[in-house]
């Protein structure tokens, strides 16, 4: 059996307290992004878990989507990121 090293730390240690690992990442074939799996995205690249390049290549994102769900979970929270209130937190 042949198991992948990933490059980078197995898990990262949160300001909150909590620990973030590999594991804890939505699988690379997401399709469908609710809060909570954008949210520990962001976290993991935030937290040095994930490189942006990583992150953008796993889950086929650019970085404009992922700069703009970094802006909307630091601006405004989890509420943030809901795609259903996008115009209600965008700026005029």
């Amino acid at each position: 059996m042949l198991i992948k090293k990933e490059n980078g730390p197995k898990f990262v240690k949160l300001p909150d307290g909590s620990v973030l690992s590999r594991g804890d990442l939505p699988p690379r074939t997401t399709k469908r992004w609710v809060i909570r799996r954008k949210v520990k995205v962001v976290l993991a690249v935030t937290a040095g878990l994930l490189t942006l390049e990583e992150a953008c290549q796993m889950y086929g994102l650019s970085e404009e989507e992922y700069a703009s769900w970094e802006a909307a979970l630091l601006q405004h929270g989890r509420r943030g990121l809901r795609v259903t209130h996008l115009k209600k937190y965008r700026q005029p």
